[in-house]
């Protein structure tokens, strides 16, 4: 079991910055590959980026290539998400998840999810 808790979210004007926190615990939580996903309202769940279990995969989408980089520190057992660039079209709850191992950018194969964080970027 492994549990992971969102924070960082906020409101920003757009073209700033946010750094989302994804703080994991439990058994082997190191070993797991992270996902960050975001759900704006009326829109389904839609994968923005993941990294595996050591950082040597990384996968974005293409949506916010070039303005988002996701990190993980495992002596710390967290991920991060960098949000440089924000668009108002980037306002959506973010959600953090847990896999095994390697990376996936759809959202069914993840098993363990947190409870969200809101961004809102104003135009």
């Amino acid at each position: 079991q492994v549990q992971l808790v969102e924070s960082g979210g906020g409101l920003v004007q757009a073209g700033g910055s946010l750094r989302l926190s994804c703080a994991a615990s439990g058994r082997d939580s190191r070993s797991y590959a992270m996902g960050w996903f975001r759900q704006a309202p009326g829109k389904e769940r839609e994968f923005v980026a993941a990294i595996s279990w050591n950082g040597g995969g990384i996968s974005y989408a293409d949506s916010v290539k070039g303005r988002f980089t996701i990190f993980r520190d495992n002596a710390k057992n967290t991920v991060f998400l960098q949000m440089n660039s924000l668009k108002p079209e980037d306002t959506a709850v973010y959600y953090c998840a847990a896999r095994p191992f390697t990376i996936q950018t759809i959202a069914t194969e993840y098993r363990y999810w947190g409870q969200g964080t809101q961004v809102t970027v104003s135009s």
